[in-house]
């Protein structure tokens, strides 16, 4: 992947957490490295399936120095920024930089329900605090706020916005944002459980979770779509969609390191307020993890 091209498949890592519920860093770098071995083609730290909202700012550079030293310049590094204010994340976009992020994904700033006039000054500012390029992520059903078409417009003229996360659970949306600005944004689905139909509508790439788990099922499924395999990538795709569908929901953090646990061994300790599942929430994803691995595609069937 060259720099400000996000195509491919990008993880959103999960953020390991000790029995105490700290930061995990040797955790951090043993999943970047089981991503990469995986073939992905970059790495995404501290979104919200990192975990962001409960992470400190000194936290989440460690996280992204931690990533990068395992990357060791294999595929870069993206830290997520999702803060508070805009002057608490413009100041984490330039540490950011410093310690050798290649890429940012931005959301709205958190918590206020910001009017459009506003969150494209508070991207504009994040953009000016640094030289890196810019995934906008867009995802108005869990954040609240929609960036639109016409938002995207007033900020085209920023070379640093180079991607759109496009998480609105519409996938009216990816023509429609064709249609409005061309070839001016790289699109990335950021809904697992839309992934196939998003590429194939002309997504350049998957920002994924159930890649935590799974990185060659999910890295075959993108690579089958870009060699219009589209019946063979459906295959892999409808096998894969009830684990997919754990990255719906509020409890898709705990849902999601329940998965790894059960398919690497990882930690499923997650920081509060969240707790880990119990009871019949446990037994159910349990029970859809379990039938995932006893059905796994043989992925040599199609040439991977």
């Amino acid at each position: 992947m060259q720099k400000s091209d996000f195509r491919g498949v990008l993880p959103a890592i999960t953020t390991k957490m000790t029995a105490d519920q700290q930061v995990d860093l040797d955790g951090v770098k043993a999943d970047v490295v089981f991503q990469i071995e995986g073939g992905v083609d970059a790495i995404v730290v501290c979104g919200s399936l990192g975990e962001a909202s409960s992470l400190t700012v000194a936290e989440k550079l460690a996280i992204a120095k931690a990533a990068i030293e395992a990357a060791a310049g294999r595929v870069p590094v993206l830290l997520t920024i999702a803060e508070d204010s805009t002057s608490v994340g413009a100041a984490l976009a330039a540490e950011a930089e410093k310690i050798g992020v290649e890429g940012l994904m931005v959301l709205p700033a958190m918590r206020y329900l910001a009017d459009d006039r506003e969150v494209v000054v508070h991207y504009r500012a994040i953009a000016a605090a640094s030289n890196l390029p810019i995934i906008v992520y867009n995802n108005p059903l869990a954040y609240g706020i929609n960036i639109t078409a016409e938002m995207l417009k007033d900020m085209a003229d920023e070379p640093k916005f180079v991607a759109i996360k496009e998480s609105t659970g519409d996938t009216r949306r990816i023509n429609e944002t064709i249609n409005a600005l061309g070839d001016r944004y790289q699109l990335l689905t950021g809904v697992d459980d839309l992934a196939l139909e998003s590429l194939v509508l002309g997504c350049h790439g998957w920002i994924a979770g159930l890649v935590v788990a799974f990185p060659k099922e999910t890295v075959a499924i993108y690579k089958l779509v870009q060699q219009d395999r589209i019946k063979e990538a459906m295959e892999i795709y409808r096998w894969f969609l009830p684990l997919l569908h754990l990255d719906i929901g509020p409890k898709f953090v705990q849902n999601i390191k329940l998965c790894e646990a059960i398919v690497r061994g990882t930690s499923p300790v997650v920081r509060q307020p969240r707790l880990e599942l119990v009871g019949d929430e446990e037994k159910a994803i349990r029970a859809v993890v379990e039938q995932g691995l006893k059905t796994r595609p043989d992925l040599a069937k199609y040439g991977f």
